[in-house]
């Protein structure tokens, strides 16, 4: 195996997903396992943690189909926008489809009445995203049709999506939808079932990452946290009413270690020279490997328990760290992220999210998984 690797928590994120739960009872939790489940690596993530989801949430028909493949059978919606002519996925691998227009849940209607098969579907309600999905205003039209579907189609839910759900009021600038218009436009679509005496879809849900933490009048009957199952918070000074920690662990080690003289530059376009004798550790990790080439001569590696500054331009395969004179060798053990380098700060060196950080470790960075006895 490579010496540079992800170690991931699977023991943590059940915890996580502990008091997640033990928070929003009794609503259900979705679990977002969407991009290769936020970087920590689906393969080992989903088959341990979808015996204790009630949900699986994902942004593609094709990571629908994977977790199908991996032998996962919980409930899987496919929360993206979608093509007609995936629409027969849906039906041969069981997924759940986000209807997001009047015209995809005529196709699913169409299509599950001419086969004689069933499928899900979950009403998608765009409340001030304008991403995508029906917009509250004119989703009177979406619902009759819902309500006029074949005895093939199941409309299990209905939901929307946060935009800002992480910020309080104050913190929103002018152009910037809150959450709490948000919900109420999606209380405004759940009085249409109200005003026809007819039962609203049996899945209510709206609750990202932010509102779980803030909202407990969003969470309905199913929350969907993705980077808060994860261990990170959606934002930096948000109220922190539930106590999650990262899964992951970013390592590498030593692979070659020199002293370099006073004046010699280190690295693609000489941004960095040393200033008297130091040690020079190379580190084989790069931004092929998703230590962004933004982080240069700003980030930080653990080595010993110390901590040293990252040096030079990051190069696609190696970058170099600032010893000092320090006894660092060949081998050691180097922390990337994690025990003392927080998601935040990746994120803050190389101008970005945690978000960002997390699903751009590639994928030749091996993910080795601890803490899973099933």
């Amino acid at each position: 195996m490579r010496p540079t690797y992800l170690q991931v928590n699977l023991a943590q994120l059940r915890q996580n997903l502990d008091h997640i739960r033990a928070k929003v009872a009794p609503a259900k939790v979705l679990v977002v396992l969407k991009a290769n489940a936020y970087g920590h690596g689906v393969d080992g993530v989903a088959p341990f943690i979808a015996p204790y989801a009630d949900y699986i949430g994902v942004a593609t028909v094709e990571e629908g189909i994977h977790l199908r493949e991996l032998g996962i059978q919980t409930p899987i919606l496919v929360m993206g926008g979608i093509l007609r002519e995936q629409l027969p996925d849906f039906f041969e691998h069981d997924l759940t489809l986000a209807a997001s227009s009047i015209d995809l849940l005529t196709a699913a209607d169409q299509l599950a009445e001419s086969t004689r098969r069933r499928i899900k579907v979950h009403l998608k309600i765009d409340t001030g995203m304008e991403r995508i999905g029906v917009r509250e205003y004119e989703a009177e039209a979406l619902i009759e049709k819902s309500l006029a579907c074949s005895q093939f189609v199941n409309i299990e839910g209905i939901f929307t999506h946060f935009a800002n759900s992480e910020l309080e009021d104050a913190q929103l600038k002018k152009t910037m939808v809150s959450a709490a218009v948000q919900l109420e436009r999606f209380q405004e679509v759940l009085y249409i079932y109200e005003k026809r005496s007819v039962p609203h879809p049996s899945i209510r849900h709206t609750a990202n990452s932010g509102a779980t933490l803030r909202l407990p009048q969003s969470y309905f009957d199913m929350v969907r946290p993705g980077v808060l199952f994860y261990g990170v918070y959606p934002e930096r000074d948000i109220e922190r009413t539930i106590e999650v920690r990262p899964a992951m662990t970013w390592k590498s080690k030593v692979v070659f270690s020199k002293i370099t003289k006073p004046g010699r530059a280190v690295s693609y376009g000489s941004l960095w020279q040393a200033e008297a004798e130091t040690r020079i550790a190379t580190i084989p990790c790069g931004y092929g490997d998703g230590y962004f080439r933004r982080s240069t001569n700003q980030g930080r590696v653990i080595i010993k328990g110390k901590s040293y500054p990252q040096v030079g331009r990051v190069c696609m395969d190696q970058f170099m760290v600032n010893a000092g004179m320090d006894d660092v060798g060949v081998g050691d053990e180097v922390t990337l992220l994690g025990n003392g380098i927080a998601p935040e700060e990746l994120a803050d060196w190389a101008g970005t999210n945690e978000y960002e950080v997390m699903t751009s470790i590639s994928a030749r960075v091996p993910r080795v998984f601890v803490g899973g006895v099933q």
